[in-house]
């Protein structure tokens, strides 16, 4: 990271979810990515302790909220977005393909039939290669599809923050057996943001550190190139898309993905609430599948 901008990441131990807060020194505007609304998913209670830790960062270092930037519409958490949106301003934004997810998941969820699949929910939504400025700093919106159709990377001077396409080196890459998720794409998603320069710092979304190692969020182009256990160089297409399937194949859906994205495709905001006052969150069952 160049002197012009700053990163202060956030990690959430209870959905392995890191939440950034990037910002221009210059202009002390500032950019949110992936914030997280807690939810209890016993009580369904939501909370805020997760997203106040951001907005105590936002008063102390004086910042002006410009972004609220998803990488696309999580399964292991809710949004956080309208929360701090409410509360510090901001754009919500997303890369245009969520409308391909909201579609899909509007038939599973049978959502109501005001919620329109156009991605309007959002305050924005970039075109793969569109820049944008966060004060002085330009950043530029990557599309990564593979993980779901609507994955989104944000390069910002220097450093690129990839949500969910790849991970840690010792943990690997994204599962991509979501409805939309492909594999193939996944490892062409993979191998253009290992193309950027070697010295570029990589910032994950989660971390799920092995037995021994302590959360994680910062590598490097180079260190993954070297050591990804899925994605180094010298692992062919053929090779990765046989492993991902394989390996999707064993892993349990996430404990919160039925709550996480109908509230997601909506850009963080509740369903709406019903006669009595109360939102409500639709529960399939024995339904559409989740996942392929």
């Amino acid at each position: 990271m160049s002197q012009r901008s700053s990163i202060q990441a956030f990690f959430d131990s209870r959905t392995w979810t890191v939440t950034y807060v990037v910002w221009c020194r210059a202009t002390h505007q500032a950019a949110v990515i992936d914030p997280v609304l807690d939810y209890d998913f016993k009580s369904g209670h939501t909370g805020t302790t997760s997203a106040d830790k951001v907005l105590a960062c936002v008063a102390e270092h004086g910042l002006q909220v410009a972004w609220i930037l998803e990488t696309h519409a999580h399964a292991d958490h809710l949004s956080g977005a309208q929360y701090l949106r409410e509360r510090v301003g901001g754009r919500v934004a997303i890369g245009e393909n969520i409308r391909v997810v909201q579609q899909t998941f509007k038939k599973i969820y049978n959502l109501e039939r005001s919620f329109l699949p156009d991605g309007s929910q959002f305050d924005h939504l970039f075109r793969d290669g569109e820049t944008f400025m966060i004060g002085e700093v330009e950043a530029t919106a990557l599309l990564v599809p593979g993980h779901t159709p609507a994955d989104m990377a944000y390069l910002v001077d220097g450093s690129v923050f990839v949500g969910d396409t790849l991970f840690m080196p010792d943990v690997g890459s994204a599962r991509a057996d979501f409805p939309g998720g492909d594999a193939r794409q996944l490892y062409r998603s993979m191998r253009r943001l290992l193309a950027l320069p070697p010295e570029t710092m990589m910032y994950v979304c989660h971390d799920y550190p092995p037995e021994g190692r302590e959360a994680a969020w910062r590598t490097s182009v180079a260190e993954q190139r070297a050591h990804n256990i899925h994605a180094r160089d010298g692992i062919g297409e053929d090779e990765f898309v046989a492993m991902r399937t394989a390996r999707d194949a064993t892993l349990e859906v996430p404990t919160l993905i039925l709550p996480s994205i109908q509230v997601n495709v909506r850009a963080g905001q509740l369903p709406p609430t019903d006669d009595d006052g109360v939102a409500y969150l639709r529960i399939p069952l024995n339904a559409l599948p989740i996942r392929k």
